[in-house]
């Protein structure tokens, strides 16, 4: 085997081993999304809003259990008195503990722990439609790179043709074969492609920044996505029934009625009697010079009662509290309604525009097919003197015009697929099988809704 040959041989051997590398290397889509599961920061402040909900029902539960406080005071005089002729010095002190029972409280304590649990399931729904809209905005922002890294290329081999059509039209011209206006002609065309280009190349840099923000991490080389179509529903009647059934945004408004309701019940029972006791124990003390006819010593004390409490006119903030209370109640449940609305009206629209993006994909492949067909007729056609330089150049817009429309439709249909999914309420780690340990909000809970005490977070903080 020659030099020559060993060379060639090489080079397309390293070739080979470069592009396997880099195909073995690139990002996909399902790698990108369980990066954004994992660190994106919005969703990771959703995580951190959910364990601030969920302190709330130890907070509500501190109700019904006692409150201890211990006191203590010491005190010293000392004055001189001219009719005595003499000085007197006191020192007194005292400490004791005491504890607080609510025994009853017109039910206000159990309806506000009930309506914290409510507003915590709520706050948990809320949260996996926080994780529903990060992944499909990484799914977006990952199919927005490809996009306009595709149209950055289609541009620059525009530009490229345009360059050598100029170029053709200029040589034509010198040796008479073609006219002022054909360089005129192609010169503009090559103007209007360099200005493309850097439109092209700014809207590429500003999805990749897009895709930082997103996902966490500038992108590098990334994989074409095929659309979800096998976990996608059947037809719009199921994405539709789907979505009404598990939406976490019509979900966690439910559980929002759930927890205003209570709230009005906790309200009416300011209107109730109040039943609460309590205990305590105390010891006091005097200490004076001797002969000043105060008493010295030690006094020991215990106490213990009950109060009950009749409400009879409150100026009229229980009555105004009630009122409120019920018409939060009202705006919940038409929150409900107004969810339904939105989710059904997002069902419809990415179906919709799922159905369009898969025509339009089949229909500019055609279109690229022909235009391409097209231009090197119209080429072959000016070689021979039938066609002018103006016919090449609008074959060539074209073709670039159908390739950009290409490459923006083969998105579409991939991110209408994922807006499907998020309408219809099952754009989750665990439905796309992502590699990600599933954020599970239930064992905070678990671990904070019983505490008694203690400072420290659950993760040691």
């Amino acid at each position: 085997m020659s030099l020559a040959v060993n060379r060639i041989f090489a080079a397309v051997l390293f070739s080979a081993t470069a592009l396997s590398s880099a195909a073995a290397n690139a990002e996909t889509i399902f790698g990108a999304l369980s990066k954004a599961y994992e660190y994106n920061s919005t969703l990771n402040s959703a995580r951190a809003g959910v364990r601030v909900t969920d302190e709330n029902v130890p907070l509500a539960k501190s109700g019904q259990r006692p409150f201890i406080a211990g006191s203590g005071s010491i005190n010293y005089s000392n004055s001189n008195s001219t009719a005595t002729s003499g000085t007197t010095r006191l020192t007194t002190g005292s400490f004791g503990v005491e504890i607080q029972q609510n025994l009853f409280d017109g039910f206000q304590t159990r309806n506000n722990v009930r309506a914290a649990e409510a507003q915590v399931r709520a706050s948990n729904e809320s949260l996996r439609n926080q994780e529903q809209n990060t992944l499909f905005d990484a799914a977006a922002a990952y199919m927005d790179v490809i996009r306009d890294r595709q149209i950055a290329v289609l541009t620059e081999r525009n530009l490229q043709f345009l360059t050598e059509q100029s170029r053709a039209a200029r040589s034509r011209f010198e040796v008479g074969e073609g006219t002022r206006t054909d360089v005129a002609q192609a010169d503009a065309s090559r103007a209007t492609a360099v200005a493309q280009l850097a439109a092209a190349r700014a809207q590429a840099e500003s999805s990749a920044a897009t895709y930082r923000r997103v996902i966490g991490e500038q992108p590098g080389n990334l994989k074409g996505a095929a659309p979800l179509s096998k976990l996608m529903p059947n037809n719009l009647s199921s994405a539709i029934a789907l979505s009404e059934t598990q939406h976490p945004a019509i979900q966690a408004t439910q559980h929002l009625v759930d927890a205003a309701a209570f709230s009005v019940k906790s309200a009416e029972g300011s209107l109730l009697p109040q039943l609460s006791a309590s205990a305590g124990v105390s010891s006091s003390y005097r200490n004076s010079l001797p002969g000043v006819g105060i008493a010295n010593g030690t006094t020991n004390s215990a106490s213990i009662g009950a109060t009950l409490t009749v409400p009879i006119y409150q100026g009229g903030r229980a009555s105004a509290q009630i009122r409120q209370s019920k018409e939060s109640l009202g705006q919940a449940r038409i929150e409900v309604d107004v969810s339904r609305d939105q989710v059904r009206n997002a069902v419809v629209s990415a179906w919709t525009q799922y159905v369009a993006a898969r025509e339009s994909v089949s229909a500019n492949r055609e279109v690229v097919s022909a235009a391409r067909l097209a231009l090197d007729g119209v080429i072959e056609e000016r070689n021979v003197g039938q066609r002018t330089t103006l016919d090449v150049l609008n074959a060539q817009a074209d073709v670039i015009s159908a390739q950009i429309n290409l490459a923006s439709s083969e998105r579409d249909v991939v991110v209408a697929s994922y807006a499907i999914l998020s309408a219809a309420g099952r754009l989750s780690a665990q439905t796309l099988g992502l590699h990600v340990a599933v954020y599970q909000p239930q064992e905070h809970y678990d671990a904070v809704k019983d505490k008694w005490y203690g400072l420290r977070t659950p993760d040691g903080r």
